[in-house]
């Protein structure tokens, strides 16, 4: 019996798992979304397919299992560009079906013509278009595969008239899911176990190519009595019941990760490649184990680079090494990394009960919400709070943007992860900036019953942006934004809104907030003049910073100065 593309496109990336479709309607999916219609599969009508693609993906990124966004020819289509750039590099299995013109119209500059494959071919692990009917089932599953086999996103092009077309192609192609084993080489494997053993002081370095071998990362440290420091993926299944992790590196991360990082003798990369070479130890020899030889050394020179999955790989190490007897490297890490705990905790402390900091806003919420919530993060500040205040454990689990570092994100992909977990709380911190960026998707929340919870940190300004402005010594500009009551206009368009301005009223909306059944959103006013502290300042730092105390007081604003300094150096 023939089907028409539009029935074998859904109907195969149905039997591949997926259970949503993220898109706006129009003319060239039409015939697409009523096969949705007639389908197992949901619609997930958004107002912005921005907001399709990043719930898609932040859907996929949780669950592992394939999501779709769909969209028209043209602006629709393109609409979706910087969701799919977010959810391909963080390697979230989605399948984006882009439409395009009439075939007939197709290559003579019609009005919304695009050429999809040259957009998403940069951003994709597979990008074909359907060119003839018996194609369809073949190209929609190959698709599903790579999204699922690669983790990232695969587009098909489809052309409006082609989804009418019929097809009674009866071979069954299907997805499938292999799970092989990759280990190392046993040449390579001793010649790792030589170098652990030449070392003095080990370090771990785990990423998010560690997820689900969180246990042998711990036996590993154990065996070694090596601390294990971890990236901002890696935070929700190494950070848990691990006596060995100590934090992070990086700008973002604490002081007993950076010096863990950089004293060691030996730095054991397990699954990352982490991005800043500033933060690699510059003396110590560098292993690196990673499923995708192409990343091996990609971030910084190493002495020995291994491809192997990393559960499988140090399975075949340990019985190589001997056992270690904890030492000192292991013991100032661990005393460190107490400290750093100790000062997140009384960050935000503040007497003023008219200035709420955003660290007192964070470690609230980690106090507040349940043990099982999923968080998200917009990038800039309200990513730092997630990842230095927010305790992992009990289940819970993170997703912020630092791969692509976009604005906009968290709301977005707690509607789509809130979506494929109902029953759990799922809760975006958003910044001002960035929930203005995309404001009208909240009326998805309404319309589609989403329960998510969105804590907005109000403070009026671009804060990460304006912060950067200042360590590099220019005048603070264009970062300002005149902002609505945010918790008015959740209440106007249909969900509970709360508001915050006193710091004593923070405890009781946050709880009412979390109880909320529906959709809610916090609006809270935070201090404008946080900085955000790395693990350690540099001179230049200090420098361009009191270079913007200086030109401020120039410009007629010595009160920011002021406040800059009481709020982060003198409290």
């Amino acid at each position: 019996m023939a089907s028409t593309v539009s029935e074998i496109v859904a109907d195969t990336i149905a039997k591949a798992g997926a259970k949503r479709v993220y898109g706006i309607v129009g003319d060239t999916i039409n015939h697409f979304t009523d096969a949705v219609r007639r389908s197992d599969l949901d619609w997930v009508h958004v107002r912005h397919e921005e907001v399709g693609a990043l719930a898609a993906g932040g859907e996929s990124y949780m669950t592992g299992e394939l999501s779709v966004c769909s969209g028209t020819c043209g602006p629709g289509s393109l609409h979706f560009v910087n969701g799919i750039f977010e959810s391909h590099r963080n390697g979230a299995p989605v399948l984006l079906i882009a439409s395009n013109v009439d075939r007939v119209e197709a290559g003579l500059g019609f009005p919304q013509e695009v050429d999809q494959k040259k957009i998403y071919e940069q951003t994709s692990v597979f990008c074909e278009q359907i060119s003839h009917p018996d194609q369809a089932r073949r190209i929609t599953a190959m698709a599903c595969q790579a999204a699922l086999a690669k983790r990232g996103v695969a587009v098909v092009v489809v052309n409006g008239d082609m989804f009418k077309e019929t097809s009674a192609d009866a071979t069954d192609w299907r997805v499938t899911r292999p799970r092989p084993v990759v280990r190392p080489a046993e040449d390579e494997l001793d010649a790792l176990a030589a170098m652990i053993e030449d070392a003095g002081r080990v370090t771990l370095y785990a990423g998010i190519g560690a997820r689900g071998a969180e246990d042998r990362v711990k036996a590993l440290a154990e065996h070694l009595g090596a601390p294990v420091v971890h990236t901002t993926r890696a935070k929700e299944f190494i950070e848990p019941a691990n006596p060995w992790n100590v934090g992070m590196t990086g700008i973002l991360g604490n002081k007993a990760g950076m010096e863990a990082v950089a004293d060691c003798d030996l730095l054991l990369c397990l699954g990352t490649d982490f991005a800043y070479s500033q933060f690699y130890p510059e003396k110590a020899q560098i292993a690196q184990i990673d499923i995708d030889a192409t990343h091996l050394g990609r971030r910084a020179p190493v002495d020995l680079g291994l491809v192997g999955d990393v559960g499988a790989t140090i399975d075949a190490l340990i019985p190589r090494l001997k056992q270690r007897t904890p030492g000192k490297h292991l013991d100032r890490a661990q005393a460190q990394y107490e400290k750093d705990l100790a000062s997140y905790r009384e960050e935000g402390a503040e007497d003023d009960p008219g200035l709420i900091h955003p660290q007192a806003v964070a470690n609230m919420l980690d106090r507040l919400a349940p043990d099982d919530a999923i968080f998200t993060a917009d990038g800039g500040s309200p990513m730092v709070w997630l990842l230095r205040h927010l305790s992992a454990g009990g289940g819970r689990r993170f997703l912020t943007s630092l791969l692509h570092g976009t604005m906009a994100n968290a709301y977005p992909q707690a509607l789509g992860i809130q979506l494929a977990y109902p029953d759990r709380p799922v809760v975006a911190l958003c910044g001002d900036g960035g929930m203005t960026m995309l404001m009208g998707d909240l009326l998805t929340l309404v319309q589609e019953k989403i329960p998510a919870k969105l804590l907005i940190f109000n403070n009026g300004s671009l804060g990460f942006v304006e912060m950067e402005q200042r360590v590099e010594g220019l005048l603070d500009s264009f970062t300002g934004l005149q902002n609505p009551d945010f918790a008015a206009l959740a209440r106007t368009i249909g969900m509970e809104g709360f508001r915050v301005e006193q710091a004593s009223d923070l405890e009781g909306k946050m709880r009412d907030w979390l109880a909320t059944e529906g959709p809610a959103l916090l609006d809270v006013k935070v201090n404008r003049m946080e900085l955000v502290m790395p693990p350690k300042v540099e001179a230049g730092q200090v420098i361009g910073t009191a270079m913007f105390g200086l030109r401020a007081v120039l410009d007629g604003r010595p009160g920011e100065v002021v406040e800059l300094l009481r709020n982060n150096f003198l409290r």
